[in-house]
């Protein structure tokens, strides 16, 4: 179990959409490689590449983009009461939000060495990652993980705490907020809908909000899973 002192860990969560509105506003090369990354699901689920842009581009590095990074971080006050504090990056120029980021994991890097999100080491930390190095940002400290052993990283993932070395098994933050009796975040919106509210609404705000949730939210399953403590922020 990874339980690392709270007070140096940075929560972050991050909310991506397809780098296009649809399918048919790709280059030609660029729909060219999309329909070879999916191609297996064309044929085994039988769907259109337009389809799957739709349902997938989202989450696959090499089609999405940024548009929202929201960090959080624990402390308590005078009176040994915790409370929390979140930064979001956001808006429609990835490149800004990545190195606006990059910035504030650099200056606190001995402060905050630990990086903590769910599924993190499936989606958030290598998707924050690979963006940066297609947008030309370095990598700071925390992220820069080439030639590290897993555990020399500074990656904790909720869901790898949750599993207990299942490896098979998923469980959704929203699904572990339940178990624990932690108020969804997903009580308006959920990753599902980001796209549709970004390109169809024209509501960053909305979706920023989700993500300072979700991050919130992140925090009281860690400190549940980590500490065995419930927390009040």
């Amino acid at each position: 179990m990874v339980n690392k002192d709270y007070e140096h860990i940075f929560f972050i969560d991050v909310e991506t959409v397809p780098q296009c509105r649809n399918f048919d506003a790709l280059s030609k090369d660029a729909k060219m490689h999309f329909e070879k990354k999916v191609r297996f699901l064309i044929q085994s689920e039988e769907k259109t590449a337009q389809d799957l842009y739709h349902e997938k581009a989202g989450i696959l590095s090499e089609f999405n983009q940024i548009i929202c990074i929201s960090v959080g971080v624990l402390s308590h006050d005078e009176n040994n009461k915790p409370f929390f504090k979140c930064r979001s990056f956001y808006g429609h120029d990835e490149k800004t939000i990545l190195i606006d980021f990059a910035k504030l994991m650099s200056e606190n890097k001995k402060e905050y060495p630990y990086l903590c999100a769910h599924n993190g080491k499936e989606f958030d930390f290598p998707v924050i990652c690979r963006r940066m190095l297609i947008n030309g940002v370095d990598l700071p400290p925390q992220l820069n993980v080439a030639g590290k052993k897993p555990w020399e990283t500074a990656f904790i993932d909720t869901l790898d705490m949750w599993k207990f070395g299942d490896y098979k098994h998923y469980t959704s933050l929203d699904l572990l907020a339940h178990v624990f009796g932690i108020p969804s975040p997903k009580d308006d919106i959920s990753g599902a809908d980001v796209a549709h509210v970004y390109y169809e609404e024209n509501d960053l705000d909305r979706i920023v909000t989700y993500c300072e949730k979700d991050i919130k939210t992140l925090t009281k399953v860690y400190m549940k899973l980590a500490h065995n403590t419930d927390i009040d922020i």
